[in-house]
């Protein structure tokens, strides 16, 4: 049986939560790193952070000691982050979602373009790529690092498209987190949110919701671009 065309010209990634299930392992090394440190930060904090850009992240480490009335700055917040995260490194291949590279593949063998659009540093998204098999397959990585904004903001993703030569119409992104979702919706793309439940935040600004990347066929095919 003949298999329906895509119908975008590319799909967008996420990486954290989409590609790799680092959310909860980013959440549960703050969480750890806070309770040794004798500070409590209430849970809705950290989870309002999911999915935050990386510039958001440093100032969030900046109020979250404040809590246990230490003043420091951010690169010295960010400094204790990497101390206690090299002590407790994570082995990113074993946190690849499952289907991820196959999808990505068969997108590519359909003649869909592919990108990745993640508010983490470049550097970190290049390690993770690498470690995951996954170093080439983007067309184009695009860094939150690289604006003066990242998500929500749609900067990101309005420049992806215009480096992609595509517009809005003809792409759509996979998100899983508040920021990242409504960075998409407000470049104006069709947002697929990967089902992510475990932290509180609503996804139903999404357009469509997957339970795994792979689902991402069966639930684009009825728009009928």
């Amino acid at each position: 049986m003949t298999q329906p065309a895509f119908p975008f010209k590319a799909v967008i990634f996420d990486m954290d939560g989409v590609i790799v299930d680092t959310e909860k392992f980013y959440f549960d090394t703050l969480a750890g790193m806070f309770d040794a440190a004798g500070i409590d930060v209430p849970r809705e904090s950290l989870c309002s952070a999911v999915g935050a850009s990386f510039k958001d992240f440093k100032r969030n480490l900046v109020a979250w000691y404040a809590l246990g009335g230490e003043q420091i700055t951010e690169d010295e917040g960010l400094e204790r982050y990497n101390a206690w995260e090299s002590a407790h490194y994570p082995d990113f291949a074993s946190l690849l979602n499952p289907g991820v590279v196959e999808t990505v593949d068969e997108l590519k063998r359909r003649g869909v373009r592919v990108a990745l659009a993640s508010s983490s540093p470049m550097g970190n998204i290049r390690e993770v790529l690498a470690a995951c098999g996954l170093a080439d397959a983007f067309e184009l990585v695009t860094s939150g690092e690289q604006f003066h904004q990242s998500k929500p903001n749609p900067e990101i993703y309005l420049h992806t498209l215009e480096s992609l030569g595509l517009i809005a119409d003809e792409c759509c992104c996979v998100e899983d987190s508040v920021p990242g979702i409504t960075a998409g919706k407000a470049a104006g793309l069709t947002v697929v949110a990967k089902r992510e439940d475990r932290f509180g935040f609503s996804q139903e600004a999404a357009d469509y919701t997957i339970d795994s990347i792979p689902d991402l066929f069966e639930v684009v095919m009825p728009l009928g671009r």
